[in-house]
């Protein structure tokens, strides 16, 4: 009998446990999303993107968001593409070709392997130094662009959250 009650006492704390371990991760979950979303972040399908409001080169872009704890947004999916394109603006994203010419890889060190490249793009147009990724043509699906780093434009920051 007393074998029987603390396997029933051990069950159920072991089920408290896995409650409250479920509860802390969604209390988990509320907490970050107010704290980024406070901070101007949006949320979309696991990850958090910070819109800047400002321009910057791409390497400052890429800097402003690792400061963030983030990084320039990469994209692995249609609705990804499709969401960055609502925003309108020539954007930066975490695509370069700098280590490598003509090997274009996120700044995660991942090869591209789903692109949405503009028509005749990526081209290094007239022989220029274009080793950086950016939404250019918003209107269409197939939007990247090869642009001068060094040109100023606006940016999205990209924070995977592991809940």
């Amino acid at each position: 009998m007393v074998i029987l009650h603390v396997c029933v006492l051990a069950g159920v704390s072991l089920g408290l446990l896995f409650i409250l371990a479920a509860l802390n991760i969604s209390l988990y979950e509320v907490f970050s999303t107010d704290n980024y979303t406070r901070q101007g972040w949006v949320y979309f399908k696991h990850s958090f993107y910070y819109i800047s409001s400002t321009t910057k080169f791409w390497r400052d872009s890429r800097n402003d968001c690792l400061q963030r704890g983030a990084d320039l947004m990469i994209i692995n999916s249609k609705e990804e593409q499709e969401f960055m394109r609502r925003f309108k603006q020539l954007t930066w994203i975490g695509l370069t070709d700098r280590e490598t010419e003509g090997t274009w890889r996120w700044v995660d060190g991942t090869l591209l392997n789903t692109s949405y490249w503009a028509t005749g793009e990526p081209n290094s147009y007239q022989g220029r130094d274009e080793d950086c990724g950016e939404i250019r043509f918003y209107g269409s699906e197939n939007s990247w662009n090869d642009a001068s780093c060094t040109s100023q434009k606006y940016w999205i920051c990209e924070k995977t959250v592991a809940f």
